[in-house]
């Protein structure tokens, strides 16, 4: 049941804050307000919130800025709230680890669909499989454990999901909309920037030469590709 998922919810604006809480205590999720960045990154280390939302534009700390320091220690979703729609805005903040974005003013529904995408995405399917080798990577997918070259490769719940939906259909080539489809949810299609951002994110940490990569090709145009090296 929804009421046993805890949302930290970080505005500066009193009415947004209470009017978010009210919408999501009504389907029962349980919900604390932080409001600025400093007392979000406070909340978040003490009561570890199933999903964060916040603003970009907060005092003491913005939004962006409590979003790297989050991240740095833990990978529960991060959603960004922002007056900025344009895509500089959006892949500033998936860099910083955000793992959704969504653009005031907002749809109530939007916003609840989003924080409902975030939560079943963290909990991931059950999967039973062998471990995964491809060069020096090696991926456990049940007990969703990344190495490279021996060495534990620190993932996002984002990145790791993408990361086994290229493997699970390695050798094809997957467009940016089925990768939306399948890694952020069916809502997704035309947020191609998340796809290349998260892409960037997962090759800086399992490919040895970002301008050749070997594992995750691209393919201009389509989408990307995952390839056992031979």
């Amino acid at each position: 049941m929804a009421s046993k998922f805890k949302i930290l919810v970080a505005d500066d604006e009193p009415k947004i804050r209470m009017f978010i809480r009210a919408n999501l205590e009504a389907r029962g999720y349980e919900v604390y307000l932080a409001q600025d960045g400093l007392e979000a990154i406070e909340m978040a280390e003490r009561i570890l919130p199933d999903v964060i939302i916040l603003d970009v534009n907060m005092p003491r700390m913005d939004g962006i800025e409590a979003c790297r320091r989050i991240r740095q220690w833990a990978d529960m979703p991060i959603i960004i709230l922002s007056v900025r729609g344009d895509e500089r805005d959006k892949v500033r903040a998936l860099e910083e680890g955000a793992d959704d974005y969504v653009t005031k003013p907002f749809g109530i529904e939007e916003l609840i669909a989003r924080v409902r995408v975030a939560l079943r995405r963290s909990a991931g399917p059950a999967i039973a499989a062998p471990v995964f080798t491809a060069g020096d990577l090696e991926v456990d997918l049940s007990r969703r454990v990344v190495k490279r070259k021996g060495q534990i490769v620190k993932l996002t719940r984002t990145e790791y999901e993408l990361l086994a939906y290229l493997i699970a259909n390695h050798g094809k080539v997957l467009t940016h909309k089925e990768l939306l489809h399948n890694v952020w949810g069916p809502e997704y299609g035309e947020e191609r920037e998340y796809v290349r951002v998260f892409i960037a994110q997962l090759r800086r940490k399992i490919e040895d030469d970002l301008a050749n990569p070997r594992f995750i090709l691209t393919e201009p145009r389509i989408g990307y590709r995952f390839v056992k090296p031979e």
